[in-house]
């Protein structure tokens, strides 16, 4: 079982705006869903490919839980 870390991130304002309203129009996505695929595929865009990352990428987007 994979254990989870909690973040503190500042963001700009606007980019938190477009999040919000993105999640008030998708509600099966949250906040820590987006954050994980985004981060997974920023990390995998820029050589850090391994399987875990990928695996926790294509979780988030096909919102598997944790294994």
């Amino acid at each position: 079982m994979n254990a989870t870390i909690s973040i503190l991130a500042e963001i700009p304002e606007d980019l938190h705006q477009t999040l919000k309203g993105y999640l008030e129009s998708h509600p099966d996505w949250d906040q820590d869903r987006v954050f994980s695929a985004a981060l997974s595929l920023f990390l995998l865009q820029n050589g850090e490919s391994d399987r875990n990352t990928a695996r926790v990428y294509l979780d988030s987007l096909f919102h598997r839980a944790a294994s």
